[in-house]
Protein backbone atom coordinates (compact mmCIF):
# COMPACT_ATOMS: atom_id res chain seq x y z
CA UNK A 1 0.00 0.00 0.00
CA UNK A 2 1.79 3.29 -1.05
CA UNK A 3 0.43 6.75 1.15
CA UNK A 4 0.86 9.62 0.67
CA UNK A 5 3.59 11.25 2.56
CA UNK A 6 3.87 14.94 1.52
CA UNK A 7 3.02 17.63 3.73
CA UNK A 8 0.05 19.88 3.14
CA UNK A 9 0.30 23.49 4.14
CA UNK A 10 -1.51 23.23 7.40
CA UNK A 11 0.15 21.90 10.72
CA UNK A 12 -2.57 19.60 11.17
CA UNK A 13 -2.94 19.06 7.47
CA UNK A 14 0.58 16.91 7.44
CA UNK A 15 -1.39 14.05 9.14
CA UNK A 16 -3.67 13.56 6.46
CA UNK A 17 -1.77 10.53 5.32
CA UNK A 18 -3.39 8.99 8.14
CA UNK A 19 -6.89 9.42 6.83
CA UNK A 20 -5.81 7.83 4.02
CA UNK A 21 -4.59 4.88 5.45
CA UNK A 22 -7.65 4.31 7.64
CA UNK A 23 -10.24 4.60 4.64
CA UNK A 24 -7.87 2.36 2.93
CA UNK A 25 -7.23 -0.37 5.86
CA UNK A 26 -11.21 -0.47 5.70
CA UNK A 27 -12.99 2.39 8.49
CA UNK A 28 -15.60 3.88 7.60
CA UNK A 29 -13.96 7.49 8.43
CA UNK A 30 -11.15 9.07 10.23
CA UNK A 31 -10.84 12.88 10.86
CA UNK A 32 -7.71 14.79 12.70
CA UNK A 33 -8.56 16.91 15.58
CA UNK A 34 -7.22 18.79 17.89
CA UNK A 35 -6.10 16.61 20.80
CA UNK A 36 -8.18 19.26 23.03
CA UNK A 37 -10.98 18.25 21.45
CA UNK A 38 -11.29 14.75 22.80
CA UNK A 39 -13.95 14.96 25.71
CA UNK A 40 -12.68 13.17 28.81
CA UNK A 41 -15.56 12.83 31.39
CA UNK A 42 -15.21 10.69 34.93
CA UNK A 43 -18.47 9.05 34.66
CA UNK A 44 -17.00 6.85 32.08
CA UNK A 45 -14.73 5.28 34.13
CA UNK A 46 -17.18 5.09 36.55
CA UNK A 47 -19.31 3.25 34.12
CA UNK A 48 -16.63 0.65 33.72
CA UNK A 49 -16.32 -0.03 37.01
CA UNK A 50 -20.38 0.09 37.88
CA UNK A 51 -21.45 -1.82 34.34
CA UNK A 52 -19.12 -3.41 32.84
CA UNK A 53 -18.03 -7.33 33.67
CA UNK A 54 -14.77 -7.00 32.57
CA UNK A 55 -13.91 -4.70 34.96
CA UNK A 56 -10.25 -5.74 36.80
CA UNK A 57 -10.13 -8.69 34.98
CA UNK A 58 -8.16 -7.12 32.32
CA UNK A 59 -4.85 -5.05 32.71
CA UNK A 60 -5.65 -2.49 30.09
CA UNK A 61 -8.90 -1.98 31.68
CA UNK A 62 -9.06 -0.30 35.08
CA UNK A 63 -8.12 -0.13 37.40
CA UNK A 64 -5.00 -1.30 36.31
CA UNK A 65 -4.77 1.88 33.49
CA UNK A 66 -4.86 5.41 34.51
CA UNK A 67 -7.60 7.53 35.52
CA UNK A 68 -9.47 10.48 33.82
CA UNK A 69 -7.45 12.79 35.99
CA UNK A 70 -4.27 10.94 34.87
CA UNK A 71 -5.00 10.83 31.59
CA UNK A 72 -6.26 14.64 30.79
CA UNK A 73 -2.57 15.12 31.94
CA UNK A 74 -1.45 12.84 29.44
CA UNK A 75 -3.43 14.59 26.90
CA UNK A 76 -2.50 17.55 27.54
CA UNK A 77 1.44 17.05 26.17
CA UNK A 78 -0.46 15.88 22.57
CA UNK A 79 -1.45 18.74 20.29
CA UNK A 80 -3.49 16.12 17.50
CA UNK A 81 -5.42 13.46 17.57
CA UNK A 82 -6.73 10.75 14.59
CA UNK A 83 -10.70 9.66 15.41
CA UNK A 84 -11.17 6.26 13.29
CA UNK A 85 -14.76 5.19 12.95
CA UNK A 86 -15.42 1.01 12.06
CA UNK A 87 -18.73 -0.45 10.97
CA UNK A 88 -19.86 -3.59 12.92
CA UNK A 89 -20.64 -6.38 10.91
CA UNK A 90 -22.78 -7.32 13.77
CA UNK A 91 -26.90 -6.19 13.69
CA UNK A 92 -28.69 -4.69 16.75
CA UNK A 93 -32.35 -5.57 16.47
CA UNK A 94 -34.00 -3.00 18.34
CA UNK A 95 -35.37 -4.96 21.42
CA UNK A 96 -32.27 -7.37 21.89
CA UNK A 97 -29.93 -4.38 22.04
CA UNK A 98 -31.97 -2.72 24.92
CA UNK A 99 -31.40 -5.93 27.22
CA UNK A 100 -28.25 -7.16 25.50
CA UNK A 101 -26.86 -7.75 28.41
CA UNK A 102 -29.88 -9.75 30.57
CA UNK A 103 -30.16 -11.90 27.39
CA UNK A 104 -26.81 -12.27 26.95
CA UNK A 105 -25.71 -13.88 30.69
CA UNK A 106 -29.19 -14.17 32.74
CA UNK A 107 -29.71 -18.17 32.59
CA UNK A 108 -33.86 -17.38 32.38
CA UNK A 109 -33.80 -15.21 29.45
CA UNK A 110 -35.50 -16.85 26.76
CA UNK A 111 -33.46 -19.34 24.55
CA UNK A 112 -34.22 -17.49 21.30
CA UNK A 113 -33.12 -14.34 22.80
CA UNK A 114 -29.98 -15.76 24.61
CA UNK A 115 -29.14 -17.19 21.32
CA UNK A 116 -29.33 -13.67 19.46
CA UNK A 117 -27.64 -12.13 22.07
CA UNK A 118 -24.34 -14.89 21.58
CA UNK A 119 -24.49 -14.29 18.35
CA UNK A 120 -24.61 -10.29 18.71
CA UNK A 121 -21.66 -10.74 20.45
CA UNK A 122 -19.67 -12.80 18.53
CA UNK A 123 -19.97 -10.54 15.74
CA UNK A 124 -19.15 -7.82 17.65
CA UNK A 125 -16.00 -8.78 19.27
CA UNK A 126 -15.15 -10.62 15.66
CA UNK A 127 -14.87 -6.70 14.28
CA UNK A 128 -12.79 -5.27 17.59
CA UNK A 129 -10.60 -8.06 16.54
CA UNK A 130 -10.12 -6.84 12.98
CA UNK A 131 -10.09 -2.80 14.09
CA UNK A 132 -7.46 -3.36 16.78
CA UNK A 133 -4.91 -4.34 14.26
CA UNK A 134 -6.05 -1.28 12.11
CA UNK A 135 -5.17 0.94 15.04
CA UNK A 136 -1.68 -0.43 15.58
CA UNK A 137 -1.11 -0.22 11.98
CA UNK A 138 -2.02 3.35 11.69
CA UNK A 139 0.39 4.17 15.20
CA UNK A 140 3.22 2.23 13.50
CA UNK A 141 2.93 4.59 10.30
CA UNK A 142 2.50 7.88 12.12
CA UNK A 143 5.10 6.42 14.25
CA UNK A 144 7.72 5.89 11.00
CA UNK A 145 6.23 9.33 10.20
CA UNK A 146 8.22 11.18 12.94
CA UNK A 147 5.60 11.00 15.84
CA UNK A 148 7.33 8.96 18.50
CA UNK A 149 4.94 8.98 20.75
CA UNK A 150 2.02 8.22 18.68
CA UNK A 151 -0.19 5.94 20.78
CA UNK A 152 -3.56 4.00 19.97
CA UNK A 153 -6.55 3.44 21.65
CA UNK A 154 -8.90 0.41 21.28
CA UNK A 155 -12.78 0.02 20.76
CA UNK A 156 -13.78 -2.34 23.60
CA UNK A 157 -11.34 -4.13 25.97
CA UNK A 158 -8.48 -5.95 24.83
CA UNK A 159 -9.33 -9.71 22.91
CA UNK A 160 -5.34 -11.04 22.63
CA UNK A 161 -5.88 -13.46 25.51
CA UNK A 162 -8.78 -15.59 26.66
CA UNK A 163 -7.76 -14.98 30.15
CA UNK A 164 -5.44 -11.92 31.16
CA UNK A 165 -2.52 -12.43 32.61
CA UNK A 166 -3.80 -10.09 35.07
CA UNK A 167 -2.71 -11.42 38.39
CA UNK A 168 1.24 -11.62 37.63
CA UNK A 169 0.63 -8.27 36.24
CA UNK A 170 3.00 -8.52 33.44
CA UNK A 171 1.29 -8.09 30.07
CA UNK A 172 2.28 -11.00 27.77
CA UNK A 173 1.64 -9.14 24.58
CA UNK A 174 3.17 -5.84 25.76
CA UNK A 175 3.28 -4.46 21.97
CA UNK A 176 -0.09 -5.14 20.88
CA UNK A 177 -2.17 -4.63 23.36
CA UNK A 178 -3.56 -1.21 23.74
CA UNK A 179 -6.04 0.67 26.14
CA UNK A 180 -9.76 1.29 25.33
CA UNK A 181 -10.40 4.55 24.99
CA UNK A 182 -13.30 4.56 27.48
CA UNK A 183 -10.92 3.17 30.59
CA UNK A 184 -9.66 6.07 30.63
CA UNK A 185 -12.54 7.94 30.55
CA UNK A 186 -12.87 9.13 26.92
CA UNK A 187 -16.58 9.95 26.01
CA UNK A 188 -15.83 9.15 22.49
CA UNK A 189 -20.14 9.79 21.44
CA UNK A 190 -19.35 13.49 22.39
CA UNK A 191 -16.11 13.44 21.40
CA UNK A 192 -17.53 12.03 17.61
CA UNK A 193 -19.71 14.55 17.70
CA UNK A 194 -17.95 17.71 18.29
CA UNK A 195 -15.79 16.59 15.62
CA UNK A 196 -18.51 16.13 13.10
CA UNK A 197 -18.69 12.65 13.07
CA UNK A 198 -21.27 11.11 15.37
CA UNK A 199 -22.20 7.54 16.12
CA UNK A 200 -25.39 6.57 16.52
CA UNK A 201 -26.50 5.40 20.21
CA UNK A 202 -28.67 4.17 21.71
CA UNK A 203 -26.83 1.44 18.96
CA UNK A 204 -29.06 1.04 15.54
CA UNK A 205 -28.25 -1.09 13.09
CA UNK A 206 -24.53 -1.95 12.56
CA UNK A 207 -22.92 -0.91 15.44
CA UNK A 208 -20.64 2.72 14.64
CA UNK A 209 -17.51 1.83 16.55
CA UNK A 210 -14.89 4.70 17.20
CA UNK A 211 -11.24 4.48 18.25
CA UNK A 212 -8.71 6.82 18.73
CA UNK A 213 -4.84 7.29 17.91
CA UNK A 214 -2.83 10.07 19.74
CA UNK A 215 -0.68 11.40 17.61
CA UNK A 216 1.87 14.18 18.27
Amino acid sequence: MVMNMNTPKTEAGKYSFLVDAARALGAADAKVIAAGDVIVDDRVALKCRAGCIGYGKKLTCPPHVPTPAEFRKVLSEYRYALLVKYISQAVADPDLIRSIYRYWLDPAAPADKKAQAETFWKECLGTTTVFAPLMLELERLAFNAGNPFALAFINGSCRLCEKCNVKAGICIHPTQARISEHAVGVNMVATAKKAGMPIKFPVEGHPELMALLLID
